[in-house]
């Protein structure tokens, strides 16, 4: 492979993920919108509806393994080297992030905070 063609990732990808391929960035994008749009409308962060989306996140993380793990023909006990290592840690983490600004965003439209 000689060069980097972006339609061979697109078309590795649609392979992989099917349909998800295209929920998945929809629903971050909507998440990273509803939680921006949210800030704007509360001028700040509400510490115990950012502390139950980060515990949230915590299985968000371990659910991003899990279809890491099913879309791929590999599973944790082949992970080599620490490139595959960090994969797996970055997947986790994107996976958090993730769950924690979607989770923050549907707990605040659904229960607002309240005038104080």
């Amino acid at each position: 492979m000689k060069d980097l063609d972006p339609m061979v990732f697109l078309a590795v990808f649609q392979e992989m993920l099917g349909p998800l391929l295209w929920l998945l960035p929809l629903l971050a994008v909507g998440g990273v919108l509803a939680f921006v749009s949210l800030l704007v409308k509360e001028k700040g962060l509400v510490s115990r509806r950012l502390v139950w989306a980060e515990l949230m996140g915590v299985l968000g993380g371990g659910l991003a393994l899990v279809i890491m793990a099913k879309v791929s023909s590999s599973g944790f006990t082949d992970a080599g080297g620490p490139a595959d290592w960090f994969l797996i840690a970055l997947v986790y983490g994107a996976g958090l992030v993730g769950t924690v600004i979607l989770a923050y965003a549907v707990m605040g439209w659904v229960r607002p905070r309240t005038a104080n």
